[in-house]
């Protein structure tokens, strides 16, 4: 295999080939944690491991019902605002001089198949790639930031806009970290599997209606820019989460606006990486 891709499933972590998962655990004769988070902390020895491995013909099929979070326990779970053209030019807003950086806290992250459970009826979906960090540090320069990124995955920064918006100013943390606010998965997949790592389409459907469509061609600060930014503020860690920002086509721009209901599936997409699929109850 080249590119990996590293998923987890009945709490145990896995690398997914052809549909496939091979137990890392078990394959490496217990050299490597059932843990992600742990594989994150010693990535360039896992992925030399890692990009070795062939199936056997004696390995699992999964589906996405059967995975979990690829980065359950972050550390620390970044957000960044206002990071698209399209989404800047919908809301009437200038472009950000520099990125504008939020926290998720770290209990919001949930699984790919995770129900949101809707803490008032201002709650809002954000599509969005994700970040995840492999080779920590400080002061990381743009042209080494991709060293230092494990790989990428998809996620959904739900956002409950009454809470954000209920003071001026406006505050982000608590309205984008309740219960299951941070869907990530189906897994982390290394940017050597894409042509070009920095113009990936997203899209994300509320019960089959398309509401947003885009590509990271469209972000205002790349990966690389957001990785080195970062850095020179705050140690980045293994097993980070950067959100890097949503595209066009959220709710509470919209007009009239629209909010998501009890009921209403979410389906969030990239190509290459998988779908996240979570439906909206009652909190």
């Amino acid at each position: 295999m080249t590119a990996i891709r590293l998923g987890m499933t009945n709490n145990r972590a896995v690398l997914i080939v052809e549909g496939r998962a091979i137990d890392i655990e078990t394959r490496s004769d217990n050299q490597f944690s059932t843990d992600p988070m742990k594989l994150y902390e010693h990535w360039d020895n896992f992925g030399e491991w890692a990009r070795q491995q062939t199936l056997n013909g004696d390995e699992p099929t999964l589906t996405n019902a059967d995975l979990q979070c690829p980065v359950p326990h972050p550390r620390a779970v970044y957000g960044i605002g206002l990071n698209y053209k399209d989404h800047a030019e919908e809301a009437g807003l200038e472009m950000p001089k520099q990125p504008m950086v939020f926290t998720k806290f770290p209990s919001c992250i949930a699984g790919p198949t995770a129900e949101i459970p809707l803490t008032s009826n201002r709650v809002d979906w954000e599509a969005e790639l994700v970040v995840v960090i492999g080779r920590g540090g400080s002061d990381i320069a743009e042209s080494d930031a991709m060293s230092h990124v494990a790989g990428y995955s998809v996620g959904q920064d739900i956002s409950d806009r009454r809470q954000q918006f209920a003071d001026r100013p406006p505050q982000f943390n608590l309205g984008k970290s309740a219960t299951n606010y941070g869907p990530i998965g189906p897994v982390v997949v290394t940017t050597d599997a894409f042509d070009d790592p920095d113009a990936l389409p997203l899209s994300c459907e509320i019960d089959g209606e398309e509401v947003q469509s885009s590509t990271t061609a469209n972000l205002i600060f790349s990966v690389t820019e957001l990785v080195s930014f970062l850095s020179k503020w705050t140690e980045l860690m293994p097993g980070d989460v950067i959100f890097t920002g949503t595209p066009a086509g959220v709710g509470s721009v919209r007009d009239p606006r629209r909010y998501l209901i009890e009921g209403e599936v979410i389906t969030t997409t990239i190509p290459g990486i998988g779908t996240l699929t979570n439906k909206c109850v009652a909190k």
